[in-house]
């Protein structure tokens, strides 16, 4: 235990504290979409945060009586593929499972998706700004502001053992009216009232 007090003691810095919002993130999406029925995922089986979130997410979508899915790619070339694939109707939106491989992908998957019209969550509020219907998440642009702190004060002299690890906990939840309009999809006024961000 004392090593560990010790190691901590020497830490500063910002940590991103969240639990799975995996779940929470399905609820919202069957919010906006109340006839929501099934849903696809992309994901990297040999990812293990991925594998484990794949799993929270079909143990959500079980509860909600929603069908999940599931699309392994190990890829980029296999995601943009299997993305291109989906036939109209062969689903009713896209869930975003946790992956970076994924994540990198982001704008390809958005834009596909639109050409689609159909509709998409993600967990990064900034990608609905860049077309995506709806996002459930912590915001990377609060974490990048508290770390600019941190840099301005170490920069003008605040010794770093002085400042302790602090915490970003809010989760956004955002929704792009623009997209929904555009891929013929309602954004229920409680949900719009709920959200955090709303793009017009």
């Amino acid at each position: 235990m004392r090593a560990s007090r010790d190691l901590w003691g020497r830490l500063t810095g910002v940590h991103n504290q969240q639990g799975d919002l995996t779940g929470k993130r399905l609820q919202n999406l069957k919010s906006i979409l109340p006839d929501l029925r099934k849903i696809v995922t992309f994901y990297d089986p040999g990812n293990a945060s991925a594998t484990a979130a794949a799993k929270s997410a079909r143990e959500a979508a079980r509860e909600l009586h929603v069908e999940l899915v599931e699309r392994h790619v190990a890829s980029v070339e296999e995601l943009r593929l299997g993305f291109q694939a989906l036939q109209t109707r062969e689903v009713d939106a896209y869930f975003y499972t946790n992956d970076a491989m994924v994540t990198s992908q982001a704008q390809f998957i958005i834009d596909t998706a639109r050409a689609k019209r159909l509709p998409t969550i993600f967990a990064t509020p900034g990608l609905v700004t860049q077309g995506a219907l709806a996002s459930y998440g912590v915001s990377f642009r609060d974490i990048g502001r508290l770390s600019a702190k941190y840099v301005q004060r170490i920069l003008t002299g605040t010794n770093p053992q002085s400042l302790p690890v602090e915490s970003v906990s809010r989760v956004v939840l955002a929704a792009n009216l623009k997209t929904a309009r555009e891929i013929g999809v309602t954004i229920p006024q409680e949900l719009r009232l709920r959200a955090d961000e709303v793009i017009q």
